[in-house]
């Protein structure tokens, strides 16, 4: 939620007449001091297992009013532009898991298949699994991943087989990639919907978590154990009678359940659910208010608190979370939701939240690049600019002169003493950035925010056929940045002098 004492602030400065320029310049970058520091890696991305596969995802919008899924052939991990675009958003964490991963089916080395066995709903073929290896080791990405959970990976007194995991960690090391961590089982919390047996509960996770600590103890003793990968509990899918009905779970019990027992704390995020599940058509005019910004807060509240009581002291992860669940509203794609992507990395990392990986990289209407012509959307743009400019020492936020500005602020990238800062415009007027000396900016805009076209200093951004990114030549800016309504910004300051920027 909002703070109200910072909105009241705000809403004096603007009073004040400070809506548009600044009446004073703010204590100064050089004495922001360090608030959280975030993973090498804290910008990463989802690649469902539907996508490696192929399968049945999130239908594109356009197509009968009641289609909810289509069919989608395997992306081409070795694709020499998904390569490019993934090897400008490295360092990365790689996510290969979603609920289809809670049911894919890895046929052994001397098994010849070309279905999924019965409990099983897809195959994941092993020359597919070798590309997952490939494409990572090419882009810089370690792999993160979760096994199946569906009937077939189920001894005949219900509990949890790892024979399927042992499979995926033994074709892992053949292909020569590794393994980074892993959960269980894709949402746990939310068994009816990840291809659970009937009437799984809290006692059968207890009792399957503690067979897979034990096996990866023996097995892969590398391999980081992570869990429990709740959703929404704080907002949307917070606990009630309704829920315990249908058989939700609550990622404190699954916690309880076995204490002290994992390396990463995991959760998932999404602020609604898209009309594709049901939901309402369209949460758009709300996109740049403060509740619809913040909401992500609620949940990183709910998923700290969760990890000081089970597992203190253990990184926080944001492991899936896009504008909405179901493959996101239509305006998804849009720069709209760049307010939301970015807001979230800065408003999290000031919380300590490690690492944040952003459902998908390539498939559906919160894909960062368009799945069938291979373009970048604002997301995407945005992302590149982050890892170009915030490092992973946190600042305190610099004061911001008027109410519809929000700033965050990190070490920059590659430079001592140097600080990055983003600015976010949400207002319809201009407003004037204090800086303090030279700095860089990129300033991105688009002709109106519902649109999937964006430019970067007035020019539109774009991917050469080598791999080279073209159009994001900086701005020389020195004293204030002049930002024009609904735009945000990046600003690289390398003599701030920051002494926390060591």
């Amino acid at each position: 939620m909002p703070n109200k004492a910072l909105t009241a602030a705000a809403l004096a400065l603007a009073l004040a007449g400070c809506a548009t320029t600044a009446a004073t310049p703010p204590s100064g970058l050089a004495a922001l001091p360090r608030v959280a520091e975030v993973d090498a890696r804290y910008l990463s991305y989802n690649i469902e297992m539907v996508e490696v596969t192929g399968g049945r995802f999130w239908a594109p919008y356009g197509g009968p009013p009641s289609e909810m899924y289509r069919m989608r052939p395997p992306t081409d991990l070795a694709n020499p532009r998904l390569r490019a675009m993934a090897r400008h958003l490295g360092p990365a964490y790689l996510r290969i898991s979603g609920t289809w991963a809670n049911s894919s089916y890895l046929p052994a080395a001397s098994e010849s298949v070309s279905t999924p066995p019965p409990g099983f709903n897809q195959l994941l073929t092993r020359d597919q699994w070798r590309g997952v290896i490939a494409f990572a080791r090419s882009v810089d990405a370690k792999i993160v991943t979760s096994f199946p959970a569906s009937a077939g990976a189920r001894n005949p007194d219900g509990s949890w087989n790892p024979e399927q995991a042992q499979r995926l960690i033994d074709l892992t090391r053949e292909a020569g990639g590794e393994i980074h961590s892993a959960e269980l089982f894709n949402e746990p919390t939310i068994p009816t919907h990840g291809a659970f047996p009937k009437g799984y509960g809290l006692a059968d996770f207890g009792r399957d978590f503690r067979i897979f600590k034990a096996w990866a103890a023996k097995t892969a003793p590398r391999m980081k154990l992570a869990g429990t990968g709740g959703t929404a509990e704080g907002t949307m899918m917070k606990h009630s009678a309704q829920s315990e009905a249908m058989g939700f779970l609550q990622s404190g019990d699954l916690m309880a359940a076995n204490p002290g027992s994992l390396d990463i704390v995991t959760y998932h995020f999404y602020g609604s659910v898209s009309q594709r599940c049901g939901s309402p058509p369209s949460l758009k005019d709300q996109a740049l208010t403060a509740d619809w910004l913040d909401r992500t807060l609620i949940d990183a509240a709910f998923y700290g608190a969760l990890r000081d009581r089970h597992e203190p002291g253990k990184p926080l992860w944001l492991n899936e979370t896009a504008q909405a669940a179901c493959g996101g509203s239509p305006w998804a794609s849009t720069f709209l939701d760049s307010f939301r992507f970015i807001n979230q990395l800065g408003a999290l990392a000031q919380k300590g939240v490690g690492a944040v990986m952003h459902n998908t990289l390539a498939a559906s209407d919160y894909g960062m690049i368009d799945q069938d012509s291979g373009t970048p959307r604002p997301n995407y743009w945005a992302a590149v600019l982050w890892k170009r400019t915030m490092g992973t020492t946190v600042l305190a936020s610099p004061p911001s002169p008027a109410p519809h500005l929000r700033l965050y602020a990190h070490c920059l990238v590659g430079r001592k003493g140097g600080v990055g800062v983003v600015a976010i415009n949400t207002g319809e007027s201009a407003v004037a950035v204090p800086l303090d000396g030279a700095a860089r900016a990129w300033t991105m805009t688009a002709p109106d925010p519902d649109s999937k076209a964006v430019l970067v200093n007035g020019r539109q951004p774009g991917l050469a056929p080598d791999g080279t990114l073209s159009g994001l030549e900086a701005a020389a800016v020195s004293g204030n940045l002049t930002m024009p309504g609904r735009a945000i910004a990046f600003v690289a300051v390398p003599g701030a002098r920051n002494r926390a920027c060591r």
